[in-house]
This record gives structure tokens, C-alpha cells and sequence, in this order.
């Protein structure tokens, strides 16, 4: 049973169409037009065409903010990817967290990315939910009507190395280096933030949760369903990411099946300032960063020194 967390008029938000300048040096964006409500951008994002991928100029329906989180939990390090049935293109990927930035924040993308990570990524212990910090900053409480959010215990994020290529929004350059592509399918400005998120040592007993508003009638509705977390972590090791998907819950990790997975656009190829397809299949990305599936061997070889000792008791000579 799903738990309605909030609900929102989705023509409250507005954003702004974009037009486009991009160089072999640097990409820079500003706002061109009048505010657009969410169906009007919708309607806007039609296919785009560029002659060169590293040189051009473009009119865009609107600009999207995208975070690739890395989730330090017990001494492990892993990418954060959430699932998304995407009714305007009627599919089902897994993509990173990832929202559209709204007009009065396009020249602060990154707050929007924060934001995002707040409505997005649940972290729930048995004494209520997490909050968080950027540097000195609060997080917002998005569910706080909804759900008990403890005060003590914050996660922390922070900022990981940015891309080498400048980003600005008209002559301002964009802090924190996001890396940018321009999604042509969709005629909009992607923008990616590197960030980390601590979880605190003393956190016990961890379960993680996506919620996504969805529009229902006439209305934004952001639910909570604790049988479909849809929240998944890719573990890394050294930085490089390892073909396995995990769910968390009560501090477990389980394994998640990948079969006829798709990932979003974020993952596919990139040409220059350019990404040309709409999602990548799971095994197609594997096999361009050259990684291949584990074998169950593999897999319990990573297991933790305590599941480890575990299985030796339940099958004898067993973890090895």
C-alpha cells in the first residue's frame, strides 16, 4: 500500500526556454521567451538537430539538472540510480536523480540538483528519517508533514571534481563544473552535478527509497510505496562501477535483477556536446565500459567479514 506524501498544482511551476551556444572551449546557456508551465515545456521538446556536435548554436525547450551520487555506507562507495516510468516517452530506466530546473533558479542549477536529492533519496533508520547538509546548508524536509524527520544524525553532501569543460550561464560560469550535454530527442540542456553522500556511522539499521511526483489528473502526487523501493545502489570499486544492482533495506544489501534493463540517456554515448539516444540497454552500457556481469562466485567474494562467518556456519567450508 502506497502512502501519499504531498500534492502539488503542477502550473505552479514554470520554466524558461534556452538558447544555446556551444564550442570545443565552453557551452553556455540564457533564457529566451516567456515562463512555460510544465505541459507547455513538454510540448516544446521536440527533436533537435546540431551539423557538428562541438560547435553550435540552438533554441531549447528547457534546461534539466541531473546528480551523480555517490553513497559512501560502511566503508563502501556506490552510485545512486532510481526508477522512472517516463510518461512522456513511455519507457521504464533506471537514470541518476534528476529533475527540471525552474526559471528562478537557472543561473543556480545546483540548488535545484540539492533539492532534488531531498525529494528524491529517502534514507530511513527506526527512529525516523534522515536529513541533510550541503556544507553549512540545511536541506529542505520536503515530506515533513508526511514523515518524522530526525533532527541529529544529518547526512552529508559534498562536492566531487567537476567536468574540464566550463559550463556558464551567460557570462557566469557555473560552480561546481557540472558536466553538460545537449539531449537532442528532447530538444533540452542537461545538466550533471558530481556529488557525495555520507551516510553517519551512527545510522543503524538503513533502508533507502525513491519518491517521484507523478502526474495524477490534474495534480502532482509524490507517494511512498516501501514494496517498490526503486532506489538502487552500483557498487564501485577503486571508482569504477561494478556490473551488479543492489536494493538497501535494514542495513541488507539485495540483489536486483537487471534483466531487459534499460538505463537513461545519462548513461548512452556522447558526441562532443551531444547525446542522440533516448535510453541504452543495461548490457550494451556493461559492455562500453568494458565490464561483464559477475559470476555468484565473484559476488560472494565481496560479501562482509560478518555474512561471511555466517555462511561458513550455515554451509560448512562455505565463503571461501
Amino acid at each position: 500500500m502506497s502512502r501519499t506524501l504531498i500534492r502539488k498544482n503542477p502550473s505552479n511551476f514554470k520554466t524558461l526556454p534556452l538558447f544555446v551556444e556551444a564550442t570545443p572551449e565552453g557551452l553556455s546557456y540564457q533564457s529566451i521567451g516567456m515562463p512555460l508551465n510544465f505541459a507547455q515545456t513538454l510540448h516544446r521538446r521536440r527533436p533537435v538537430a546540431v551539423a557538428d556536435t562541438e560547435r553550435f548554436a540552438v533554441e531549447l525547450a528547457n534546461l534539466g539538472v541531473s546528480v551523480r551520487l555517490t553513497l559512501h555506507w560502511q566503508n563502501r562507495d556506490y552510485w545512486v540510480l532510481v526508477r522512472q516510468r517516463r510518461q512522456d516517452r513511455g519507457d521504464v530506466v533506471l537514470k541518476l536523480i534528476s529533475g527540471y530546473v525552474p526559471a528562478h533558479e537557472l543561473n543556480l542549477p545546483l540548488h535545484t540538483a540539492i533539492q532534488e536529492i531531498a525529494e528524491e533519496c529517502l534514507l530511513e533508520t527506526p527512529e525516523g528519517w534522515l536529513g541533510g547538509r550541503f556544507n553549512d546548508t540545511w536541506l529542505p524536509a520536503p515530506y515533513a508533514a508526511a514523515l518524522h524527520y530526525r533532527e541529529a544524525l544529518p547526512f552529508r553532501l559534498s562536492p566531487l571534481s567537476g567536468s574540464a569543460r566550463p559550463v556558464r550561464n551567460a557570462s557566469l560560469p557555473l560552480i561546481e563544473r557540472p558536466r553538460a550535454y545537449v539531449h537532442l530527442p528532447t530538444a533540452s540542456l542537461q545538466l550533471i552535478y558530481d556529488l557525495r553522500l555520507e551516510v553517519p556511522r551512527e545510522a543503524k539499521s538503513l533502508s533507502l527509497f525513491h519518491v517521484e511526483e507523478r502526474l495524477e489528473g490534474d495534480q502532482l502526487v509524490a507517494r511512498l510505496d516501501r514494496k517498490r523501493p526503486d532506489l538502487y545502489l552500483m557498487p564501485l570499486t577503486d571508482g569504477q562501477p561494478c556490473a551488479e544492482l543492489y536494493t538497501l533495506k535494514k542495513d541488507q544489501l539485495h540483489p536486483a535483477s537487471t534483466r531487459g534493463l534499460y538505463l537513461a540517456e545519462s548513461f548512452a554515448r556522447q558526441e562532443g556536446w551531444v547525446v542522440r539516444d533516448e535510453r541504452i540497454k543495461w548490457k550494451e552500457w556493461l559492455k562500453q565500459q568494458g565490464l561483464s556481469a559477475p559470476t555468484n562466485a565473484s559476488g560472494l567474494s565481496r560479501l562482509t567479514g560478518k555474512a561471511r562467518q555466517l555462511l561458513k556456519k550455515i554451509v560448512p567450508g562455505g565463503g571461501h
